[in-house]
């Protein structure tokens, strides 16, 4: 996947393992739950990742960590809770309890999915949230000094901090919470792979029912009704179908199914608010020669991503040996089209995307535990494009998928 929540019209190498879960193509079928047994992140492990993050901030001299409503809020400490204009923030010190400030009326629910103890310090309408931030602070202990601001969080949430109190210099977080995050536990990789499990075999059953003069928002909805069918929360089914596959997110032009259609989907689920996130792109009846020698190109570009995939190199590097590789056939040079005008994958965890990423110039060194997808599309303006994707995480025995890749363009899944 490109862009979280897009809904336009829609050779011998180095093994590669395949995550528990996937099962071979097979006719639609009733469908059945997979995730009833999945097992939420515990509040142990959290407060594993608090103590991490400590230990972070006292070694760069930070008094604490400032993290709003989103996904690392929820991996820090279990609250899963929208963004708004009303704030709700973590402070996370160098050293005590978590306190979060939150409005009054929202504390109950806010407190529901809170795993890691600590205080929550509700405001009413009429007062200021920073102000409660910054007493927050001092209660704490933290009355003067370096505060870090986890990447996402808003302007006018910073803004107003500083108009509470200039006893603090706001930093950004990223040292702290991607040294964290980066590298998934054994439990994300579980919630990652069923996740997975999920999309695939969601995949292979609206395959089977896709036929002529189908829109993309017919397909998209089969797409999420049995992605519910299967234990999963939808968060994108982006079909694209024709012409409109050429650009990675489509277009606003209507497109049907007819024969020799190329048929583009890109879909990913949550479970446990883990993500997945699988490309596969077939034709509709008999495909032409050019159809043909593209997917095949495109599936043999995944497998170089794989191959170049060794503990240490910069990710980046992937990137590059798969760009290499088109040029050769023709395509490019580097993002120009026809060709890969985007990056050949990018992290996933909580959000569907996270650093680091699959691009030219990303420097950080591979580790086992970072996951990402593999997604080196071709696009031909004004024909149709190719995407295949599938996500792997590395081991210290190379890379690891999630779903087998594609096998041929009769049998994409």
């Amino acid at each position: 996947m490109l862009s979280r929540r897009l809904f336009l019209q829609s050779a011998a190498a180095a093994p590669v393992l395949v995550g528990a879960g996937f099962a071979r193509a097979a006719a639609p079928q009733a469908l059945k739950p997979l995730t009833a047994d999945a097992k939420p992140i515990s509040a142990q492990e959290r407060r594993g990742r608090i103590e991490k993050a400590q230990s972070l901030m006292t070694q760069r001299k930070v008094g604490a960590l400032l993290v709003e409503s989103g996904s690392s809020l929820e991996y820090f400490t279990g609250i899963r809770w929208r963004r708004s204009e009303r704030t709700t923030l973590a402070i996370i010190p160098a050293a005590g309890d978590v306190l979060v400030v939150t409005p009054a009326f929202e504390e109950p629910s806010v407190r529901e999915t809170l795993q890691v103890g600590g205080d929550v310090r509700p405001w009413d309408e009429h007062e200021n949230p920073f102000e409660k931030i910054v007493q927050g602070l001092k209660d704490r202990g933290i009355i003067g000094g370096v505060l870090a601001a986890e990447s996402t969080i808003r302007f006018f949430i910073v803004a107003g901090i500083r108009q509470a109190s200039s006893a603090y210099e706001i930093i950004p977080a990223d040292p702290i919470v991607r040294a964290c995050r980066l590298i998934k536990s054994p439990a994300e990789l579980a919630l990652l792979q069923l996740a997975n499990d999920v999309t695939i075999e969601a995949l292979r059953q609206v395959r089977a029912q896709v036929s002529l003069g189908m829109s993309g928002t017919d397909i998209g909805a089969l797409m999420d009704k049995a992605t519910v069918g299967l234990g999963g929360t939808p968060e994108f089914s982006l079909v694209l179908l024709n012409e409109a596959s050429a650009y990675p997110h489509g277009s606003v032009k209507p497109q049907t199914i007819r024969e020799g259609s190329v048929i583009l989907m890109d879909c990913g689920c949550a479970v446990q608010g883990y993500e997945s996130d699988i490309s596969r792109t077939w034709v509709f009846g008999p495909a032409n020669a050019r159809q043909r020698k593209v997917w095949n190109t495109v599936k043999r570009g995944q497998e170089i991503a794989l191959q170049t995939a060794k503990l240490n190199v910069p990710v980046g590097s992937i990137d590059d040996a798969v760009r290499k590789y088109y040029e050769s056939e023709g395509w490019g040079p580097g993002y120009r089209l026809p060709g890969l005008s985007h990056r050949t994958g990018h992290g996933i965890g909580l959000d569907g995307h996270e650093p680091p990423y699959l691009v030219h110039g990303d420097t950080t060194p591979l580790e086992a535990g970072m996951c990402f997808s593999d997604e080196p599309g071709i696009y031909i303006p004004g024909e149709f494009g190719i995407r295949l994707e599938d996500c792997w995480y590395m081991t210290a025995a190379g890379p690891k998928l999630f779903t087998a890749l594609a096998k041929s363009l009769e049998e994409p899944i």
